[in-house]
Formats: structure tokens, C-alpha cells, sequence
């Protein structure tokens, strides 16, 4: 069965909102998502070339946290207007994929704090369970990085916003890093909280659910 792409700008069919964001798509994104479904990639390959589209999602991720203005001094005495992060940001992985992108993270933000949440599905139920969660203190006063590459029915996700929203986290404080996701996830969570933030590469009816297993070394 062949698929063809799908972004959330051509897809008319179903009601997405704006705060589901697209990086803007070219070439060599296109490439990295093609090697990541690959079934032939090797795991070498697959983490070299994850871990650059990874790269370039927090990179736009980071570009949905608010700045403030600033003036800085030169080298040679002049001043400078520029622009500097308001202080308040983290990162949330989801266990354990999520934790594939949290290097990427770091390697933006070397100081940034990391908190990680662990979900499981009950065998009976097949209902998601929170097993552990830990976060900084004062999450309730930062905007959060929510880190999970791979969406298929975004119930995952779901229990994870829930448990920072328990945690006083405010909705709209909240941005998804994604890979990618379905277009049946992408409406699950954002039917759910439709204030929260979705930055992904692709919105696509298959997702490529052996991401950690590869990622990870485990398939």
C-alpha cells in the first residue's frame, strides 16, 4: 500500500486547528523522513538521520517560546538590538521515545531543565496509566517543551498533558514536539486541548511506529 504526504496546510478534509503547525517542509526534510521509513535503513543511519530531523523540529519549536527585546554591547563599543528568551521554559520526554529527543533539546538549550513522564497501557483495559512522572518544581510557571516523536491515536499524549495540567500546568503553556503523527491523533489531542501547541513534520495516515524500537537498538 502506498501513501502519499500529507501536512496540515493541504489537508481540508479534517478539522485541524491552527495551533497544529508544520515545520516547513523542502527537499532534505523530506529525505530524512523517507530514510526513517525505511525499512531497510540500518540502525546507524536511522539514529544519524533522526536525530537531524529532531534537530530541526525543536529548532522551530523553540521559535514558538516568546522573546523580549534586548540591547547588548559589541566588541568594539557599539550597541546592539536584539532579541532574548523569556526565562521559564523546560522539556517533559514521554518514556521512553520521548527520550530520543531530549539531546536535541539540550544541544539548543544546554541549561534547560528536563522532566519525564512514563505511561503505560493496562493489558486488560488497554487504557494508558501514568507509572511515574517527575518534573521541576515550578512547572506550573514554565512553558513546557512535551517531547513524544511518534503520535498514531495520540491517547499517550493525552494522559500526559492531563498529568501537567494536574500538575497547574495551563493549557496553552504546552507545545507538542512531534515527528510525526496521524491525522486520527492530531484531532484526538486537539478535540482534547484545543489550546495546546502540535509542531510536527508530518501529518501522514501511517506512522512509522518502529522509531524507538530502532532508535533505541530493542527491535
Amino acid at each position: 500500500m502506498t501513501f502519499s504526504i500529507v501536512n496540515p496546510e493541504s489537508q481540508k478534509s479534517q478539522p485541524f486547528s491552527p495551533n497544529l503547525k508544520c515545520i516547513p517542509i523542502n527537499d532534505q526534510i523530506r529525505e530524512l523522513q523517507t530514510v526513517i521509513r525505511d525499512k531497510n535503513t540500518t540502525r546507524s543511519d536511522f539514529v544519524f538521520y533522526a536525530e537531524r530531523l529532531i534537530r530541526l523540529v525543536v529548532e522551530e519549536g523553540l521559535n514558538q517560546l516568546p522573546f523580549t527585546p534586548c540591547t547588548v554591547t559589541t566588541p568594539t563599543g557599539g550597541t546592539y538590538e536584539g532579541l532574548q528568551y523569556l526565562k521559564g521554559n523546560c522539556g517533559v520526554s514521554i518514556v521512553r521515545s520521548g527520550e530520543a529527543m531530549e539531546q536535541g533539546l539540550r544541544d539548543c538549550c544546554r541549561s534547560i531543565r528536563i522532566g519525564k513522564i512514563l505511561i503505560q497501557s493496562d493489558e486488560d483495559t488497554h487504557e494508558a496509566q501514568v507509572v511515574y512522572a517527575k518534573f521541576p518544581e515550578d512547572v506550573a510557571h514554565r512553558r513546557v517543551l512535551l517531547m513524544y516523536p511518534i503520535m498514531s491515536t495520540g491517547n499517550t499524549v493525552i494522559k500526559a498533558v492531563k498529568v501537567l495540567k494536574e500538575h497547574r500546568v495551563p493549557e496553552e503553556n504546552i507545545i507538542l514536539l512531534n515527528l510525526f503523527c496521524t491525522p486520527h491523533a492530531a484531532t484526538s489531542v486537539i478535540n482534547a486541548f484545543p489550546a495546546l501547541t502540535i509542531l510536527t513534520s508530518e501529518v501522514h495516515p501511517s506512522a512509522p511506529n518502529h522509531f524507538g524500537q530502532k532508535y533505541f537498538g530493542t527491535d
